[in-house]
């Protein structure tokens, strides 16, 4: 069930993305964040009061880190998507899962836990296999001109990491996973309204302010899946599993854009089902707590 908990927050970003895709020719990136943002809130709200889920935290300043690096991947992200090809953006983005396991292996390392370093090898490899498949899927390219937003793109994966390890660590303190998107919905808010404050805004009284909706809730509701992934499982296991969005991707790019995927690309999808299968079988020999997890 954790395993499954991944696969639906994937597939609730990729259909969140195919209405970013819709919505990005009337509205500028921060006023798709601040709508994401403040949707979640309100939704996430009422889900905490449904369930009597007090929003008073007794460890605000992990909230607080983990808004800051997931804003910050959030950011960077949508810059390099307005900067790079999307293939190449995207790519960049899903070298978090690389990211993770490198930062447990170098936890592991400065711990001086040998005897945990060569159980972590197997998902390790599941992570690279799966990444390997997001290259032969999305093919991306990178042109000299684009150094900068290249490297704003390997920034968010980054900071995507550890904002997964972040989700980990708060689920093994006993925070809500409603609690924890909250809070994070909140600070979502608080950067799409600062950009807005650079970038200026458009009306939202017209009727492609729709689109609107259903980035909030899908990703609303995408965020507390992949939260509930990372508090309840192996954060190496769930970052193997986060490449099945590019499947999603995919797909949608085939029924709904009439994107042609070739045959390296159905290599690479393959490889991703496989990893994310190997990484499930391999639940049970990962380490029940990752040393950059323990707070």
């Amino acid at each position: 069930m954790q395993a499954l908990w991944m696969v639906l927050a994937a597939l609730l970003f990729a259909t969140m993305s195919v209405c970013i895709k819709l919505a990005a020719a009337d509205f500028n990136i921060f006023e798709i964040v601040l709508a994401r943002g403040l949707i979640g809130m309100v939704v996430m709200s009422a889900i905490c009061r449904h369930g009597k889920v007090a929003l008073r935290t007794p460890v605000p300043m992990m909230h607080v880190w983990r808004s800051v690096v997931g804003a910050t991947a959030l950011s960077c992200w949508f810059y390099a998507i307005a900067h790079l090809p999307l293939a190449t953006a995207m790519t960049l983005n899903y070298m978090s899962g690389i990211w993770v396991a490198a930062f447990m292996v170098g936890g592991t390392v400065l711990l001086g836990r040998s005897t945990d370093f060569g159980r972590q090898d197997p998902l390790i490899l599941t992570v690279l296999t799966g990444f390997a498949g997001v290259v032969l899927l999305l093919r991306p390219t990178l042109d000299q001109d684009q150094f900068l937003a290249g490297l704003v793109g390997l920034i968010s994966g980054m900071s995507a990491s550890l904002a997964y390890i972040q989700l980990a660590a708060l689920g093994r303190v006993g925070e809500p996973e409603t609690r924890t998107v909250f809070y994070f919905s909140l600070g979502t808010s608080a950067v799409g309204l600062g950009g807005m404050l650079l970038t200026g805004m458009h009306s939202w009284w017209r009727p492609q302010a729709l689109w609107l909706l259903p980035i909030g809730i899908l990703a609303t509701l995408g965020q507390l899946a992949l939260t509930r992934a990372y508090s309840r499982s192996s954060a190496l296991l769930v970052a193997s599993l986060q490449y099945s969005g590019i499947v999603f991707a995919a797909l949608y790019g085939l029924v709904l854009f009439g994107d042609q995927i070739a045959l390296s690309g159905w290599a690479g999808i393959a490889m991703i089902i496989a990893s994310g299968l190997a990484a499930t079988a391999l639940r049970h020999r990962a380490m029940p707590s990752a040393p950059v997890e323990e707070h």
